[in-house]
């Protein structure tokens, strides 16, 4: 089962958190993340955040990612939202 954990950060604090599985492996690790990704900003009704370059990098080496007000076209009410696979 694939697992990623949502935290939404505000001054150190875990504001909201989530976790979104998929059992569904006959689609690609990545069509699984931007899946996940999908539900998350639906769950905490956000915009779809932009995979800028160090983002891409950053997921691509830890399997984690932070997303910063740089990430969203409007206005974010907390710090950051970090991703991350626990499971797969």
């Amino acid at each position: 089962m694939f697992r990623m954990w949502a935290k939404m950060i505000k001054d150190t604090k875990i504001v909201k958190d989530t976790v979104i599985c998929i059992s569904d492996y006959s689609l690609s690790r990545t069509t699984m993340v931007f899946n996940a990704l999908d539900e998350i900003c639906y769950q905490f009704d956000l915009g779809k955040p932009l995979w800028l370059n160090a983002t891409v990098e950053e997921f691509q080496k830890h399997s984690k990612a932070r997303f910063y007000q740089d990430n969203f076209i409007e206005h974010i009410a907390f710090d950051f939202l970090e991703i991350q696979v626990i499971e797969e």
